[in-house]
C-alpha cells in the first residue's frame, strides 16, 4: 500500500479521510491549526480503533509549514501519494506544495518520487439567471474591496476569515464598523486581537450556516455590507447570497483563482481533480475499489396552509436544513436549499431525478444528502405523501436508492378553518372535491350538521352552491376559508345563492351547516308496499312484476356481508328491490 497525506483544510478534505480510512487505506492527514485538529479529530474518532499493520488507520499532524518545512516532512516520511485538499483561497499553501513536491522530484538521490493531486472544490458561477444576486460587486483581492468600501457608510459583516483581517484594518474608516465572523479557533482569535478588533465586532462561529442564521446576524448587527468569498456551495456562498437578497444589502465578491473545470470538475492538462475523479485515481494508485457512495435522508413534510408561521419547528428546521428541496412550485418558491430546489411532487418525478441524484459529484463529497419533500395541509389527511412513501420504501428495499425515508405531519386547513369559526370536526363529515365528482355530496350533507369539504378552487364553490340549491338544501350556510393562514386571508358566511357568484381565485376550504340534518338509518329493510310492481302487459292486461319479498331480501343483503367500497351486479333484476336496498346501504357501494 503506498503511503499517501492529505493536506486539509475544507470539507471535502474531511470527507475524503472518511472515505479513505472505509476502504482500509492507511493514510496522514495534516492540519494548519489547533483548531482544523480538534474538528478533524473529532470526525476521527470512529476510525481510531481501526488499525492497519498495529497503526491507527488515520493519522494527524498539525502545524502550518513552509516551503522547506513541507519538503522535510514528505522526505523524511516518505510520502508517495500527497492530496491537496486546502482551501481555494489558500493560494499560498498549495504553491509551497506543489513546489515541495516538484522539488523532491528533481532530486535524483530521492526514490520516493511523490505524485501531487489537487482536489479541486466546484465553484459554482454567480450569475443573474439564479435570481439570487441583486446588487454584487467583484474583485481580484481584498485590497481592491477594501478600498471600494472606504467609500461606504454602515456596519460590515467580513466572512473572508481571519488571515485577510488585516487588509482591512489598515483603514481608520474601516476598522470599527466591523464585524468579523471566524472560526471559533485560538489562531482566528490572536489574529482579531492583534488588529485591535474588539469583542463586540468577533462572531466566532463554526458553520455550516443556513439563509435564515445569516439573514438573522445581518439585522442583529445592523449590517449594510457584506464580504464573501465566492467559495461555492460548500463554502456556504450561496445562503450568503439569499440572505443579502432578503435584507436588501450589497454583496462585496472577492474572486477564486481558480482554473475552469470541465463538466466533470477535472481542469484539463494539470493535476487537479473533482472530488469523484479523485477518488477514482486514489483507487487506481492504491489498486483498490474506493467506494463513495453516501446515502440519501428524504423527509416528506406538511407545511400547513402555506404560512411560515403555521409550520412545526420540526417542518422548518427540516427546510432550512435540507441540501434539496421538492414540491410543486407554489410551496418551494420562497425557499432556498444548500444545492438546488425542483418543483417535483410526483412520484414519476421524483424518482428518476434521486436516482441520478445519489450518483452525482454532491453526494460523493457528504456522508448524506438531506432531501426535503413538501406537501400543502397535512401529510396523512388527503395527500399525495402516502403514494410516493410506499414507492420511495419500494425502491430502497430493491436497492434503487440507498437512504431512508420519514414522514413530518402539518396543520390541514380543515383544523385550521374549525379553529377559526370555534367549531369541532370530530363530529362531522371530511370530504376533499380535488379531481373529484362526489356524487354522494348531497346525501352526506343532508345527514350531517357539519360536512368540511377541501377544494380545489372557486369552481368547486360555485360547484357546491348549485348541489345545494338543485337538492333544496337551501337553508344551509355555507363558510368559506379563503387564503387561510395568508395576509389575505378572508373567511365568509355565504348561503347557495350566494355561493354561485364567487370567482375569485385562490384557496378555499369550506365548511356546509345544515341545520335541519336527517341522520342516516342503521339497517336497511323497506317494506314490500316501497316498490312499484304493477306493468302494462300483452293485449292490455296488466301484469305484476317479480319481486323477492322483503324477508327473503333482508336475509340475502345480510348473508352477502358486504363492506366499504363493494361492487354488486344484480342480474335479471325485475322490481330492483335487492339492487335499491343495497345501493342504500353505503355511499361507497357499487350497485
Amino acid at each position: 500500500m503506498k503511503k499517501l497525506v492529505i493536506f486539509a483544510g475544507t470539507t471535502e478534505g474531511r470527507r475524503l479521510s472518511e472515505i479513505l480510512a472505509d476502504a482500509g487505506i492507511a493514510h496522514t492527514v495534516c492540519v494548519a491549526t489547533e483548531y482544523g485538529e480538534i474538528v478533524m479529530r473529532e470526525q476521527t474518532e470512529s476510525t481510531k480503533a481501526m488499525q492497519t499493520a498495529g497503526q491507527p488507520i488515520v493519522n494527524l499532524h498539525c502545524g502550518r509549514m513552509d516551503r522547506e518545512q513541507m519538503q522535510k516532512f514528505l522526505h523524511d516520511e516518505g510520502y508517495e501519494i500527497v492530496v491537496d485538499a486546502t482551501h481555494p483561497y489558500a493560494r499560498v499553501v498549495t504553491e509551497n506544495l506543489r513546489g515541495a513536491v516538484d522539488t523532491l522530484k528533481s532530486l535524483e538521490k530521492d526514490a520516493h518520487f511523490p505524485i501531487y493531486l489537487r482536489l479541486e472544490r466546484k465553484i459554482d458561477g454567480i450569475t443573474e439567471a439564479d435570481d439570487i444576486v441583486t446588487n454584487v460587486q467583484y474583485f481580484e483581492n481584498n485590497a481592491d474591496c477594501a478600498k471600494a468600501l472606504e467609500n461606504t457608510e454602515g456596519n460590515i459583516l467580513l466572512t473572508t476569515g481571519s488571515k485577510e483581517l488585516a487588509v482591512y484594518c489598515a483603514s481608520g474608516r474601516l476598522k470599527d464598523r466591523l464585524h468579523v465572523r471566524i472560526l471559533p479557533g485560538r489562531e482566528s482569535l490572536e489574529l482579531c486581537m492583534e488588529q485591535g478588533i474588539k469583542g463586540r465586532q468577533i462572531l466566532a462561529l463554526q458553520g455550516p450556516f443556513s439563509t435564515e442564521m445569516n439573514a438573522a446576524i445581518l439585522r442583529q448587527y445592523d449590517i449594510r455590507h457584506m464580504v464573501t468569498k465566492n467559495s461555492g456551495r460548500a463554502g456556504g456562498c450561496q445562503e450568503k447570497l439569499e440572505a443579502a437578497k432578503m435584507l436588501g444589502i450589497p454583496v462585496y465578491v472577492i474572486e477564486s483563482a481558480q482554473k475552469t473545470s470541465d463538466a466533470a470538475g477535472n481542469i484539463p492538462g494539470t493535476d487537479s481533480y473533482s472530488f469523484a475523479g479523485i477518488c477514482g485515481k486514489l483507487g487506481q494508485l492504491c489498486d483498490c475499489k474506493i467506494s463513495q457512495q453516501g446515502s440519501l435522508e428524504i423527509c416528506l413534510a406538511g407545511i400547513g396552509m402555506g404560512s411560515r408561521d403555521c409550520m412545526t419547528k420540526e417542518v422548518q428546521q427540516t427546510i432550512e436544513t435540507a441540501d434539496i428541496l421538492l414540491g410543486a412550485e407554489r410551496m418551494i418558491a420562497d425557499y432556498s436549499a444548500r444545492i438546488e430546489k425542483k418543483p417535483y411532487y410526483m412520484a414519476a418525478q421524483i424518482l428518476p431525478y434521486l436516482e441520478k441524484l445519489q450518483e452525482s459529484e454532491e453526494l460523493a463529497q457528504q456522508e448524506t444528502l438531506r432531501v426535503a419533500v413538501l406537501f400543502s395541509g397535512d401529510t396523512g389527511f388527503y395527500s399525495g405523501c402516502r403514494k410516493l412513501y410506499v414507492e420511495l420504501q419500494e425502491a430502497i428495499a430493491a436497492g434503487q436508492l440507498r437512504g431512508s425515508v420519514r414522514i413530518l405531519p402539518g396543520i390541514s386547513s380543515v383544523v385550521s378553518l374549525a379553529a377559526r369559526v370555534g367549531e369541532s370536526y370530530e363530529d362531522a363529515a371530511i370530504l376533499s372535491m380535488h379531481g373529484k365528482k362526489l356524487n354522494h355530496l348531497p346525501t352526506t350533507v343532508v345527514s350531517h350538521e357539519k360536512t368540511f369539504l377541501l377544494t380545489s378552487g372557486s369552481e368547486d364553490i360555485r360547484k357546491i352552491g348549485r348541489m345545494l340549491t338543485e337538492t333544496g338544501l337551501t337553508d344551509c350556510e355555507v363558510i368559506v376559508g379563503y387564503q387561510l393562514s395568508y395576509p389575505e386571508e378572508n373567511i365568509r358566511i355565504l348561503m347557495p345563492e350566494q355561493c354561485v357568484e364567487v370567482t375569485e381565485e385562490g384557496l378555499y376550504t369550506c365548511l356546509i351547516c345544515n341545520p335541519h340534518p336527517q341522520p342516516e338509518l342503521l339497517t336497511h329493510g323497506r317494506a314490500d308496499t316501497c316498490f312499484l310492481r304493477d306493468a302494462s302487459g300483452t293485449e292490455g292486461k296488466l301484469r305484476r312484476t317479480p319481486m323477492t319479498k322483503e324477508e327473503v331480501r333482508e336475509v340475502s343483503i345480510c348473508k352477502l356481508h358486504l363492506t366499504d367500497g363493494a361492487v354488486v351486479y344484480d342480474i335479471g333484476s325485475g322490481t330492483g328491490s335487492v339492487a335499491v336496498e343495497i345501493a342504500g346501504l353505503s355511499e361507497t357501494v357499487h350497485v
